[in-house]
């Protein structure tokens, strides 16, 4: 697809990488964007405004406090005027303002105050790249809805060689392509998504739950809704935010979670993350209190099978319903049963033993499973998990409608 009249800010931070994005600015405007630029002082270093200037044909941006950018345009216009924000390098320290919500330059302002859609490529030293604190801050603007391209694994400026490469300014051009062709695949959908735990009252005070941090729920209703669905997202109590975008729906108990979703339908594509506890608790009307002697007795009663109810509802059933399994032992062999006794059309399955990290972690490793078998995915974030089971689903409800 071609980028006619696309209106692209570009930040350029500083970096050694930041020489490739001059053949960026001139590979988008070869497609017929309009690319205006942002420099920081740091990228002054490394190429010069006047040659952004000369490649982009528009006036280069540096100083946040510039009196004729100010009296001309204003700088956080120069951000709403954009379709897309591109940052190309993204280096670490300006990943991390972003993260964080710093604004101490024009570029970190421009990107805290726009609500216009992002687009990173970051470039660092390799250990930088997997430092802790820079995976942190990458995941955090993941489950926002910030795009990442690369970075690349290759020859880097220290003579080291490992992951931290800038990727080529075809290929983010390419990822810049991506994000409007995509924007729309969705569009005139409806998703319906749960997330988080559920928590049973034993009493006013105390309850029981399962483990949930809504982290991998609540990216992949962000991700349904930038690709166009009109999306409601279910959740138990968790410290997410609301993802941008979404209707969000607050409750705590499975019953609650039920109603909320059958209120949700008729959707297209509902997707079951929550991890909704098997059993209630017959709860006490008041605080029970310690005494001496055995604990007081706690009898269970089943709760209603959420994923179960969505697979078999009828003419409301949505067209594709997917679950999730969570298990600590014969993954696969579990998740395939659980397929067969829900009804559900597919099933995620993923290991949440201590070891693995996922829980109220960052990444995922997730087996599909469906009645053609099952599909094993790499280790991703859990935002990347999120992109791809929402361009999958997009695509099986695009061949699903064409069969029809």
């Amino acid at each position: 697809m071609t980028l006619h009249n696309r209106r692209i800010l570009l930040v350029i931070a500083g970096g050694i990488a930041a020489y490739k994005s001059l053949d960026l600015i001139r590979r988008l405007r070869e497609r017929g964007a309009q690319v205006r630029c942002v420099m920081t002082a740091a990228a002054q270093q490394f190429v010069t405004p006047l040659a952004a200037a000369a490649l982009s044909g528009e006036r280069v941006s540096t100083d946040l406090f510039s009196l004729t950018e100010e009296s001309e345009m204003g700088h956080l216009t120069l951000a709403q005027a954009a379709d897309l924000l591109v940052v190309a390098p993204a280096t670490a320290d300006l990943l991390a303002k972003m993260a964080h919500g710093l604004a101490d330059d024009l570029a970190s302002t421009l990107l805290l105050a726009t609500e216009k859609p992002i687009l990173v490529a970051p470039a660092m030293n390799w250990r930088m790249w997997a430092h802790a604190a820079t995976r942190a801050n990458c995941a955090a603007l993941q489950t926002r809805g910030v795009r990442f391209v690369g970075p690349a694994e290759g020859a880097l400026a220290e003579g080291e060689s490992g992951v931290g490469r800038m990727s080529e300014p075809l290929e983010i051009v390419a990822a810049v392509e991506a994000v409007f062709s995509n924007h729309s695949r969705l569009k005139g959908r409806r998703a319906l998504v749960t997330s988080g735990p559920t928590y049973e009252a034993i009493d006013p005070v105390r309850y029981i739950a399962n483990r949930s941090s809504g982290k991998q729920g609540h990216a992949i209703a962000a991700a349904l809704a930038r690709l166009g669905a009109e999306t409601v997202l279910v959740s138990g109590p968790t410290q997410e935010p609301d993802p941008p975008g979404v209707r969000v729906v607050h409750v705590e108990s499975a019953r609650e979670m039920l109603a909320a979703c059958e209120a949700a339908l008729p959707a297209d594509v509902a997707v079951c993350a929550a991890a909704v506890a098997d059993w209630r608790v017959e709860a006490a009307p008041q605080k029970l209190k310690k005494q001496k002697g055995p604990p007081p007795p706690l009898t269970l009663v089943e709760n209603p099978d959420i994923l179960a109810t969505l697979s078999r509802a009828g003419n409301r059933r949505p067209r594709l319903v997917i679950g999730f399994a969570a298990e600590t032992e014969k993954l696969i062999e579990n998740a395939k049963a659980k397929r067969q006794k829900k009804g559900c059309d597919w099933i995620l399955a993923n290991d949440v033993s201590a070891v693995t990290g996922t829980f109220g972690g960052d990444r995922n490793a997730i087996h599909l499973i469906d009645a053609a078998g099952v599909e094993d995915w790499p280790v991703l974030t859990k935002a990347a998990v999120a992109e791809r089971l929402a361009e999958r689903i997009a695509g099986t409800l695009a061949r699903k409608e064409a069969a029809e």
